[in-house]
């Protein structure tokens, strides 16, 4: 499993596209609007996806949102703070998922 997941697969990742590029363009069109600054900061926005990519653990997401957080002036104060939200919100979704158990519980015994 430790070769499943290779740096240099990131930079291949337009390759995804090769069999619909129609649809991959349109994907990064959304994508690259996605980050434009609105309401938001593209600093913020990166923030988010950086958040985001941990909680969703993918790896390529990891380097890229962290590589793009240093690019807009961040450092490991940052990126820890975020990486402590998300799994905060993970760790609490979880534990509220709890209840189903309790609901599912409760129905059986009756």
């Amino acid at each position: 499993m430790s070769d499943y997941y290779k740096d240099e697969d990131l930079d291949r990742f337009g390759e995804v596209g090769k069999h619909n590029p129609e649809l991959y363009q349109k994907f990064m069109d959304w994508y690259t609007t996605s980050l434009t600054p609105g309401a938001l900061s593209r600093r913020e926005k990166v923030l988010i996806g950086l958040a985001v990519a941990h909680a969703i653990q993918c790896p390529y997401c990891i380097d890229a949102y962290s590589k793009t957080c240093l690019e807009e002036g961040m450092g490991l104060e940052h990126i820890t703070e975020a990486v402590h939200v998300a799994s905060a919100v993970r760790g609490g979704a979880s534990l509220i998922h709890g209840i189903q158990a309790h609901n599912a519980v409760n129905k059986l015994s009756l």
